[in-house]
């Protein structure tokens, strides 16, 4: 039996968050703090990954508070308006994914090459450094997957609570990922240059995502 259209839709949300959270994960923000902290610290590869693990759910864990804060802002005003909470959603996935998109378009590209990376010497002791690195991603909340919270506000605090796992999954995995790649060697300036791609392809996948709920509409 084929989903119905409303399973359509949020699966295509799901999926389509999972991506986005991921893709916003590139961003050297999200991964070199670690490496180098790592480096400074002396961590294995085990403590990184738990530092990057905790401040990936935290990271989550306030963008669900302020996605929980717009989502029943816009549920109160879908009261007064009926009908404007999903082209709303759309429209700010459209302008999100546009910003994104013009944004990467814009920005020049780096020179190859640059000044090497130094391991500055451990000034903090290892649970200073672990609080630091979970507190910087706490107080900056993913803005790119609010617009998604509100596209499904209507669905229930169940597929919101799911959009809330799957947009952790998808922001672990991706600081891992190139936490890893970053701790294992590979080169962060190559690294960061290919970060730039983020801004295109996370652009074309808000877009995407608002084609859906537009599309939902009608």
């Amino acid at each position: 039996m084929s989903p119905g259209p409303e399973q359509s839709v949020m699966l295509s949300l799901l999926g389509g968050g999972f991506v986005a959270a991921f893709l916003h994960a590139a961003l050297p923000t999200h991964w070199l703090p670690f490496t180098l902290v790592g480096r400074a610290q002396g961590w294995r590869p085990s403590r990184i990954l738990m530092a990057v693990t905790a401040a990936g759910l935290a990271h989550i864990a306030t963008t669900a508070v302020v996605g929980g804060l717009i989502v029943a802002a816009g549920l109160a005003l879908d009261q007064w308006i009926e009908g404007v909470l999903p082209h709303l959603a759309a429209v700010l996935l459209f302008l999100f994914g546009a910003f994104y998109l013009a944004r990467a378009t814009l920005k020049r590209p780096a020179m190859a090459g640059g000044p090497a990376v130094e391991t500055p010497e451990p000034a903090v002791s290892d649970k200073a450094a672990f609080l630091g690195l979970v507190a910087m991603m706490a107080i900056s909340p993913g803005e790119v997957l609010l617009p998604i919270y509100l596209s499904s506000a209507s669905a229930g605090l169940g597929a919101l609570a799911l959009l809330t796992v799957v947009f952790a999954a998808g922001t672990v995995a991706g600081m891992a990922v190139f936490t890893a790649l970053a701790s294992a060697g590979a080169s962060i300036l190559r690294l960061e240059r290919w970060a730039r791609y983020e801004g295109a392809v996370l652009g074309v996948a808000l877009i995407a995502l608002g084609l859906v709920v537009a599309m939902h509409q009608h």
